[in-house]
C-alpha cells in the first residue's frame, strides 16, 4: 500500500473526531513523519490545503498555537464553500445522479466522472471550486471510488422464488426417500496447452512457469469442455471432459455414464432420478435434443427422470457451481493445463475439508451440432409436465 493511500485511509477514520486545529496538527504530524514530499502527499490524500499543512508544521515546530480553548485565532479562517455557495452541494449531487445529472448536452454524461471533470462542470455552471474541494465534498457526501461488482443476473421472473421453493421441496422429498438428486451444468471451457491460468502457486523465487503470450487455440490440443454431475446427497462429483462440442447429447452421455459407473451402485434400489439444471445451454428447458436424449436414457435404464430447471437469470445459484466447480478452479489455479490428461487429473484430485470426492474421465467422442428432433419424435415421448410451470418442471417416464 503506498503512502498516499495509507494517509487517506487514516484520515477517513480519524477526521470525524477532529476539529480544525486538531486536523491541522494531525496533517502536519503526518507530513513531518513522511519526510521530503510529505506535505504534498498529505495534501493529495486529504484535500487539506498545502498552506494549512505548512502552517500546522510551523505551529508544531515553533509552538505558535492558538489558546487551548480556541480552535483558531480570533477572526481566523474563511467560511466553508457550502455556506458562501448554498447551491454547490445540490448541483454536485445532480451531476452524480445517473438520471438527472445536469444538462442533456453536457459532455459529462458521456465521460468519466473524475473530480477534475466534476470541478470543470461546476465551474461552467458558475461555481468557484477546485478538484480538491470536489474530492472533499464527495467524501462528506459519503462517496468513495469503487469498482464494478458482479451481482446482477438480469431480469427477474415473477415466479422465481416460487420455483426455488418448488425445487427445495423436491430435493428434500428425494433425499428422504434416498433417491438420487443431481445438479448438472457445463463448466467454463478451458484452453489446453501452455497457456496462462489465473491464480498463483508457490515456485522458487524468480522462476514462475513460462507460458505463451497469446491465447490462440492449439489446433491439436483444442479445448477441454468439463460437464459436471454433482450428487447433492453424497457430496460427490462426476465430470466428463469433452473435446468436441457442448451439446445435449454430450450432457446426457455424461449423466448416463455417471449412473452406469457410480449412481447405480450408490442407489441400487432407486428407480427415480431428479435432475436440477440451468434454464439454458445444452441442458436448457427449450432444447428438444435434451429431452429426447433423456427419454432414450430413461428407456434404457428404466429410470423415471424428473427435471427441475432453475428460473431464468439464476444460473449462479446452481448447487454445482458452489459445491464442485468453485473447488476445481481453486485446485488448478496458477497451473497451465498442458494436456488433456492434466485437466482430468487436476479435476479428479479435487477435495475439500467437508469430504467432497470427484471422479473425472476423458470423453473423446464427437458430438455433432446438427442433430434435429422432429415433431414426431417429440410426440412419441412419454413426458408428464407439472401443473406448476410445466416448461421448467417435468418427468420423463420409460416407454
Amino acid at each position: 500500500m503506498d503512502a498516499e493511500q495509507t494517509v487517506r485511509e487514516k484520515f477517513d477514520l480519524i477526521v470525524p473526531e477532529l476539529d480544525e486545529r486538531a486536523r491541522r496538527a494531525w496533517a502536519a504530524t503526518e507530513a513531518l513523519a513522511l519526510g521530503f514530499g510529505g506535505v504534498s502527499i498529505v495534501h493529495r490524500a486529504t484535500g487539506i490545503a498545502i498552506s494549512t499543512i505548512r502552517r500546522g508544521v510551523t505551529e508544531l515546530m515553533e509552538g505558535d498555537r492558538p489558546a487551548p480553548d480556541r480552535v483558531r485565532r480570533p477572526g481566523g479562517g474563511r467560511k466553508p464553500a457550502t455556506e458562501t455557495d448554498p447551491d454547490l452541494l445540490s448541483n454536485l449531487e445532480q451531476l452524480l445522479d445517473p438520471s438527472t445529472r445536469g444538462d442533456p448536452e453536457s459532455a459529462l454524461r458521456w465521460t468519466i466522472k473524475s473530480v477534475r471533470r466534476l470541478a470543470t462542470e461546476l465551474r461552467e455552471s458558475g461555481h468557484r471550486v477546485s478538484h480538491v474541494l470536489v474530492a472533499r465534498l464527495l467524501r462528506e457526501l459519503g462517496f468513495s471510488l469503487q469498482a464494478n461488482r458482479k451481482v446482477r443476473e438480469g431480469g427477474t421472473h415473477p415466479d422465481r422464488n416460487a420455483q426455488f421453493e418448488h425445487i427445495n421441496r423436491e430435493v428434500k422429498k428425494r433425499l428422504r426417500r434416498r433417491d438420487p438428486s443431481i445438479s448438472v451444468d457445463t463448466k467454463k471451457k478451458e484452453l489446453v496447452g501452455s497457456f496462462k491460468n489465473p491464480g498463483r502457486e508457490w515456485h522458487p523465487e524468480g522462476r514462475p512457469p513460462e507460458v505463451k503470450v497469446h491465447d490462440f487455440i492449439d489446433p491439436e490440443l483444442g479445448k477441454a469442455i468439463p460437464y459436471g454431475v454433482y450428487d447433492i446427497g453424497r457430496n460427490e462429483g462426476w465430470v466428463g471432459v469433452g473435446v468436441d462440442h457442448d451439446t445435449s447429447e454430450f450432457a446426457v452421455a455424461t449423466i448416463r455414464r455417471w449412473w452406469r459407473d457410480l449412481g447405480k451402485r450408490a442407489y441400487p434400489r432407486s428407480r427415480r432420478l431428479l435432475i436440477l439444471a440451468d434454464g439454458g445451454g445444452s441442458n436448457g428447458y427449450r432444447v428438444r435434443l435434451w429431452k429426447w436424449e433423456l427419454q432414450k436414457f430413461a428407456d434404457k435404464s428404466g429410470l423415471t427422470i424428473s427435471v427441475c430447471h432453475l428460473p431464468p437469470g439464476t444460473s449462479k445459484w446452481n448447487k454445482i457451481e458452489h459445491r464442485l466447480f468453485s473447488f476445481i478452479s481453486q485446485n488448478w489455479r496458477g497451473k497451465p493445463l498442458l494436456t488433456r490428461a492434466t485437466v482430468v487429473n487436476l479435476i479428479a484430485h479435487t477435495t475439500t475439508t467437508t469430504g467432497l470426492k470427484v471422479h473425472a474421465y476423458l470423453d473423446e467422442r464427437t458430438y455433432p451440432t446438427t442433430i434435429e428432433v422432429s415433431d414426431e419424435q417429440m410426440e412419441s415421448m412419454k413426458i408428464r409436465r407439472s401443473s406448476f410451470h410445466g416448461e421448467w418442471n417435468y418427468t420423463i417416464l420409460p416407454r
